[in-house]
């Protein structure tokens, strides 16, 4: 059986406070970066007030060299090469996200 490639984290529906789901995020960026099992990773924001959706995407930001590539959810689709690049490096190709234009969520591409 094969190891999943894309690791999905929901941040948003879990009541976090901000600098804690920051925080939870940066632990599990480092560990899967640590690891070189996860190719990539969904991180799960919620619609809500975009406070939470902001701030995972500055933090990305702020980690510039970091990743092969961050995606936001609206640009998710077969427009977007790095969308492409991602689903066949991650072998995730029946993602429900794809396509759909979701701000709820973000991906990163790990180096």
């Amino acid at each position: 059986m094969s190891e999943k490639r894309l690791k999905i984290i929901d941040i948003g529906h879990s009541n976090y406070r901000l600098d804690t789901a920051i925080s939870l995020l940066e632990t599990i960026v480092s560990q899967c970066v640590y690891e070189s099992k996860t190719r990539g990773i969904k991180i799960i924001t919620g619609h809500g007030s975009g406070k939470l959706r902001n701030a995972v995407r500055d933090w990305c930001l702020e980690q510039e060299g970091r990743f092969r590539a961050v995606i936001y959810g609206e640009e998710y689709d077969m427009f977007n090469q790095n969308a492409v690049g991602m689903r066949i490096d991650c072998e995730q190709p029946n993602d429900p996200d794809y396509g759909r234009k979701n701000r709820a969520v973000t991906y990163i591409w790990l180096l």
